[in-house]
């Protein structure tokens, strides 16, 4: 783990030569201490500006709540609500509640649900955390080893934790690689905003595809930061509009192929169309859309899965699971550039 900057009870053993022991029985007010050695101890403890956390003391004296704190970015979306569905499920055949909140990419948000979930003394935290480079060494620091965390959908950062992933890159390649199968040169990518962890391995293997066929990239058509279903749809008719428009587009997730269908409805010419994310009627539309297609509900059993062995008393090191993903044909993808 990551060394941080709030002090713990190992750092004032060693800044006063003692034992963890020695410390706990001074900061519990145990009788077994010398005065000398406990004066050390209360010295090391003011000089480190050392504070006592309650609520990791109290987990690891082996309270237990039987519940799972969970949280996710948005419960609107079908993907997270799978994730919190198949969390629910596996924690029913054990006998647990699960806690969930969205924090819609905030985080800010995130860390009060995280706090509000630990005062519950939940048995174990899930988490799909907003954004993918921000040091989460703070929950560590709220826990100790007390509880298990497990990352859902984004690695974890600044903590080491279990996490189970998608293969984004590899998705993302498999429907580049579709779309230059069918003669598309001028394949447009619209995605998340890079600091995501999801978006840029999309994007990462959007380019590696593109690469891989000796496509050169245009960067007019690579159009990051789409929000939702209206921002993507205003982005993808900006792309049909330029003097040399795609013949193809690539859209990083549900929503925003929602937007590019949107945009796409109506024309002439006929753009192809590959989404990252399955979605609901996906293939009822009058052309069914081709998407590259992953089970988010294993996504979210597999978490509850590796919380539960963690419960279990499983010490190996931290695991990362990777979801496979698969591109599912449906008309959109293929059809022929005009041009």
């Amino acid at each position: 783990m990551r060394v941080t900057t709030r002090p713990t009870m190992r750092h004032v053993a060693e800044r006063a030569g003692v034992s963890l022991k020695t410390v706990s029985r001074v900061i519990n007010h145990e009788q077994a201490v010398s005065p000398a050695t406990a004066e050390r101890v209360r010295a090391a403890i003011g000089e480190l500006g050392f504070r006592r956390n309650d609520l990791a003391s109290s987990l690891r004296r082996g309270s237990t709540s039987a519940t799972l704190g969970l949280v996710i970015e948005d419960v609107a979306n079908p993907f997270y609500s799978a994730v919190a569905q198949a969390v629910e499920d596996a924690a029913r055949t054990r006998g647990f509640l699960v806690m969930t909140g969205s924090c819609d990419e905030d985080p800010e948000r995130e860390r009060e649900l995280i706090l509000a979930l630990l005062r519950r003394r939940v048995d174990a935290l899930l988490l799909v955390p907003a954004g993918s480079e921000r040091d989460r060494g703070w929950i560590a620091q709220e826990l100790g080893d007390a509880t298990p965390v497990v990352f859902i959908d984004r690695p974890p950062t600044g903590i080491d934790a279990d996490a189970v992933l998608l293969d984004n890159a590899g998705g993302a390649r498999a429907a580049v690689e579709h779309l230059l199968a069918h003669g598309h040169r001028r394949i447009a990518c619209v995605a998340d905003a890079a600091t995501l962890f999801t978006a840029a391995e999309r994007v990462r293997g959007f380019r590696a595809g593109l690469a891989a066929a000796g496509v050169a990239e245009d960067p007019r058509l690579i159009r990051l930061d789409a929000r939702g279903v209206e921002h993507a749809e205003r982005v993808v008719r900006e792309l049909l509009a330029l003097p040399e428009p795609p013949t193809a587009i690539f859209t990083g997730n549900n929503r925003h192929t929602v937007g590019a269908l949107r945009a796409l409805r109506g024309r002439e010419d006929e753009v192809a169309l590959v989404g990252f994310d399955d979605f609901e009627l996906a293939d009822l539309l009058a052309v069914p859309t081709t998407v590259i297609r992953h089970d988010a509900f294993a996504l979210g059993a597999e978490a509850a899965a590796l919380a539960f062995a963690r419960l279990d008393g499983v010490e190996a090191p931290p695991r990362r699971v990777v979801v496979p993903t698969e591109l599912v044909p449906r008309g959109s993808g293929e059809v022929q550039p005009k041009s």
